[in-house]
This record gives structure tokens, C-alpha cells and sequence, in this order.
């Protein structure tokens, strides 16, 4: 009954924060959260787009006297430096000596152990408003633990940069449930993580339908209409605004054989292969190199050939959701198709169709289509956790 009232209260409050265009995310709203966090042992779930201003939201905490005593870093650190898929250990914060407890890798759910040295969690993060950004899959492991060891759960919300649109096919969770989707919704779900917060626990959607005693801190001036500019990158791969509308319909690219520029400038902003050279409909040359020691990227030092984003009208990209053209035609001209779907494309689509629907020679629309009455009743559903005024 709890996230019911905590729902209700949030909604409430945001009924007066349509109008304006600061888009203050919730972090900046100091007063609003310090009172819940008082004579408090404090956990923060954050990496370094915790901010409030300038400042990092352990510092700000720090400041005015909140006694932190726990960091729980996701994929990419609590610094943001890692790269996709590198080893986060556990370790200590060098400015304040807190402990680190890395949420990646083998430890994707904090312990009860992980947890005892804390009377509540504040879970501060920016995500890109994807099923596979895999911040949404942290909070949600964080929910599950918190409701495991009775622990409060204080959620400071942020725009989605990506919150103004919906599409994609609805993860099949009876077969596709992984790191990069736990949760039936679509590939551009269009919620906030504190909106999606609200629907894991309102639909039972934690192990044994659990709920955690959540509390959502919403944004200020912040509708599903606006279009949000990121203030930092949210993980060394997207590094401006370009990249980040690019990643929803860029990210399939990662479960076939084609390069999206990692180990480049301009990652999640291009995408090709060495064997398109020649090919006039693959004009662009890139090669991906390793940087600052990181993960070794696909085709590190090898020419790959493909198409440069960079030029496109992204308003353009996105006015129709997300783009299939650029993955049907890749695969059309991918000389050995067997080859082409590695199993991460069916983690990331969710599904085994539209794999089956791009080897069958379905067009971008038939695929579509075939989303249409899955996309309507998730909006039934999403409508019930909305914060925000609609983009509809």
C-alpha cells in the first residue's frame, strides 16, 4: 500500500511542474530528500552523473551532514571509466575513503551482508530511457535487495533524454530475461528509472512479487514532450546528444558483426565492416583502437567500412522511432548470414521475431506492425506510473 501512497504523493507534486523548461533533475532538490536522510546510515547506488550542480551527490551529502557509509557502483564505475563489459572490482572511494561494493560482474545484486551497514539506499543515475542500458536492470536488483533486507528505498529521478517516444518489441520474458533486460516493456520504454521504479513494484515484477519500500523524489519542469540535453555522458560510449538518440536503434548492431565505432571518436554515431569495402552504399572508413588500456574493441585495428551518422538530422532519425532500415539492409549485404545473429541480438531485441522477421525479408514496416498490440498495452500499464505529463 506504501508505493501506492508514495505514488499518489509524487504525482501530486508534479501536477505543478509542467510548465517551465529547467528540467531540474531531482538531485538538485536538496530539501526535498536531506529530511528522509537525517541520523541515517546512508547507501548511494550512484556513478558520476550523481550530480547536484557541479558537485557529486556523495559530497553534497557529505556537506550538510549525512553520514554516508556505502558506495554501490554499476557497469562503468562509480567514476563512469570503465568500459562496456570490464571487470568493476570492490574498492574504496580515493577523495573520502567510503567503500565501493561494484554492482557488475559476478555481484550484479548487493548481499544482505552488502547491505547491513545501512539504514536506507538513494539510488541517483542517469539512464538513456533503454531496456538494455543496463542502470535499469541495477535499480532493479537494488529494489530486490532492499525488499530482501527490509531496507528504504529513495529514488532521486532524472529526465529520460530518450522519454519521448515508445517502439520496439516487448521483451519475452519467458526466455530472454538477462542483464540487458529484465522486464516485459519495449526497447524505448518512455518512462523515468523513478516512473519504472514505481511499475516494477506496482507490478510485482521483483522475485516473489516483493515490494520495496520505495519513495520517488521526482524532477522539476519536466514533461514526456521535452527533449532533454545530458550534461554529461552517461558511459564512455555515448559521449553527446548525437550518440545517445543514436543508441536505441545503434545498440542492435552489438549482437551482429558490425561495429558501431567503439575505439573511436565517434562511437554509437557510425557502424560498418571490413568486409563492405567496396561496397558504394559503405562509403565511410573507420578504425577502432584500443584507448587508456580499455577492452580491446571489435576490429581493433583493422579498417572498417560502413555509413557516418554524424551528418544526419537526428529529429529526422527519431521522428519514426526506432530505425530497422540501417540493420535489415546490414544484414542484406553480409555476405555469410549464417553468421550474421550472434545470441546477444535476441537478448537485446528480447525476442527470437525479429530476428526470424529480418532473415524472412520483412521490411522495417511489416516489423512494426507486428509490435502494434503489444506497444498499446504496455502504454495501458505504463500510464499507471506516469510522473510526468505524456508526449501524447
Amino acid at each position: 500500500m506504501k508505493y501506492l501512497i508514495s505514488l499518489l504523493i509524487m504525482s501530486v507534486l508534479c501536477a505543478d511542474a509542467f510548465v517551465g523548461a529547467s528540467q531540474t533533475p531531482a538531485a538538485d532538490n536538496i530539501d526535498a530528500y536531506l529530511p528522509l536522510l537525517k541520523n541515517k546510515k546512508v547507501g548511494l547506488t550512484v556513478n558520476h552523473t550523481a550530480r547536484v550542480g557541479k558537485e557529486h551527490l556523495l559530497d553534497v551529502l557529505l556537506k550538510n551532514g549525512i553520514e554516508a557509509v556505502r558506495i554501490y557502483a554499476p557497469e562503468h564505475g562509480f567514476r563512469g571509466t570503465a568500459g562496456a563489459g570490464e571487470t568493476v572490482d570492490h574498492s574504496k572511494d580515493e577523495k573520502t575513503g567510503i567503500p565501493i561494493v561494484s554492482l557488475y560482474g559476478n555481484n550484479k545484486k548487493p548481499s544482505p551482508e552488502q547491505l547491513k551497514a545501512i539504514d536506507c539506499m538513494v539510488f541517483d543515475m542517469q539512464d538513456v530511457g533503454t531496456r538494455f542500458f543496463t542502470y535499469l536492470s541495477t535499480l532493479h536488483y537494488v529494489m530486490e535487495a532492499c525488499a530482501e533486507s527490509s531496507k528504504e528505498l529513495i529514488v532521486l529521478d532524472r529526465p529520460n533524454p530518450n522519454g519521448f517516444y515508445i517502439d520496439g518489441p516487448v521483451l519475452d520474458t519467458a526466455g530472454y530475461r538477462s542483464f540487458v533486460g529484465l522486464h516485459p516493456i519495449p526497447v524505448v520504454h518512455g518512462l523515468t528509472l523513478g516512473e519504472i521504479a514505481l511499475m516494477i513494484n506496482g507490478e510485482g515484477w521483483l522475485a516473489g512479487k516483493s515490494k520495496c519500500r520505495l519513495t520517488v523524489i521526482p524532477c522539476s519542469d519536466y514533461t514526456h514532450k521535452s527533449k532533454y540535453a545530458l550534461p554529461l555522458r552517461p558511459s564512455p560510449n555515448l559521449p553527446d546528444m548525437q550518440a545517445v538518440y543514436l543508441y536505441p536503434s545503434l545498440c542492435f548492431f552489438e549482437g551482429t558483426p558490425m561495429s558501431v565505432g567503439r575505439g573511436t571518436e565517434f562511437p554509437f554515431k557510425v557502424f560498418g565492416h571490413p568486409s563492405f569495402k567496396g561496397k558504394s552504399k559503405y562509403p565511410f572508413a573507420f578504425v577502432p583502437q584500443s584507448k587508456d588500456g580499455k577492452l580491446e574493441p571489435l576490429f581493433e585495428g583493422k579498417t572498417c567500412y560502413g555509413q557516418d551518422l554524424r551528418t544526419i538530422d537526428v529529429d529526422d532519425f527519431v521522428r519514426d522511432g526506432l530505425n530497422l532500415d540501417l540493420l535489415i539492409a546490414s544484414y542484406q549485404d553480409y555476405k555469410d548470414k549464417t553468421d550474421y545473429f550472434k545470441r546477444t541480438f535476441t537478448l537485446l531485441s528480447g525476442n527470437k521475431t525479429l530476428k526470424e522477421q529480418i532473415i524472412a525479408g520483412k521490411s522495417a514496416r511489416e516489423i512494426k506492425d507486428s509490435w502494434k498490440d503489444e506497444l498499446e498495452r504496455f502504454k495501458k500499464i505504463r500510464k499507471k506510473y506516469l510522473l510526468y505529463a505524456d508526449f501524447e
